[in-house]
């Protein structure tokens, strides 16, 4: 059976996701393909829709736009996830006619909803657009404390606040894990094959470290990490890379200040006046 290996390349804003992996053409004979245990479908499903969510935050969004948590005060926590994902709707409408009204872009978010495992306190994760004051949001939330703070990207973009937006386990395998505005731009892959060859795959792989052999494959970017996954079946090499621009608008302030991850701490917290 012969193989190539394919690269899938996302280009996010100022990030490059890079998956590399074999593509295996049909030949008389083929061995029969397992099926992935249940528990690790789900596994490999969830690391996907985070994937997805990260190309999704650094294509849509930039420093001059929000991360913002909503919080309830007791009075206001909901009982349901249904009436806490309506309370969200509600602002995010009042937020979307706010700018409509003062003739801002259009809104973007990508929002995840928490309830806390101890006292089922409930509390909304958002990553939206900016142009907003926290003054603003806190009359537009009215039902307890806003936190917000700008972006702030690194090597990987968005990556670490998304990951920690999507901590929150599902209570079942159908629950969607985000919502997300109609309007964001999805990036689509470009795919090329034959370019890298299994050995320079294997190479690769046995030394994710290896900054100089990473960036080779792609000019005008630097190398932020790599994770790499050995296929025991068929000995295929699986590598998915992350890269950020030369030009990218944080490494501009790297010699002013140290840059940092988005998942931080929240900046201000303000109590909403019932």
């Amino acid at each position: 059976m012969r193989c190539v290996y394919r690269e899938s390349l996302y280009e996010c804003g100022d990030y490059l996701e890079a998956n590399i992996y074999p593509v295996y053409s049909r030949g008389l004979s083929r061995a029969k393909k397992r099926k992935a245990t249940p528990d690790c479908q789900q596994k490999l499903n969830e690391k996907n829709a985070e994937r997805k969510l990260i190309r999704l935050a650094n294509a849509n969004f930039t420093e001059k736009d929000l991360k913002i948590e909503l919080t309830y005060s007791p009075e206001h926590n909901p009982e349901t996830d249904d009436e806490a994902n309506r309370q969200l709707r509600n602002f995010l409408r009042r937020v979307k006619r706010y700018r409509d009204s003062h003739g801002l872009t259009p809104l973007k978010y990508i929002s995840v909803t928490e309830r806390g495992k101890k006292k089922g306190r409930y509390h909304h994760h958002l990553i939206m657009s900016g142009e907003i004051s926290l003054f603003d949001l806190v009359q537009l939330w009215g039902l307890g404390i806003v936190g917000t703070d700008i972006l702030q990207f690194n090597e990987n973009g968005l990556a670490d606040l998304v990951i920690y937006m999507m901590k929150q386990p599902r209570n079942s395998a159908n629950e969607k894990r985000y919502t997300r505005s109609r309007n964001l731009v999805e990036p689509e892959p470009r795919q090329r094959d034959g370019r890298i060859i299994k050995r320079e795959a294997v190479e690769l792989a046995k030394d994710t470290e290896n900054v100089r052999a990473y960036e080779k494959l792609y000019e005008g970017y630097f190398f932020a990490g790599a994770q790499i996954v050995m296929n025991d079946v068929n000995g295929g090499v699986y590598i998915y890379a992350r890269y950020y621009r030369k030009e990218a608008a944080f490494c501009k302030k790297r010699t002013l200040s140290r840059a940092c991850s988005s998942a931080g701490r929240t900046s201000r917290n303000i109590n909403t006046r019932n």
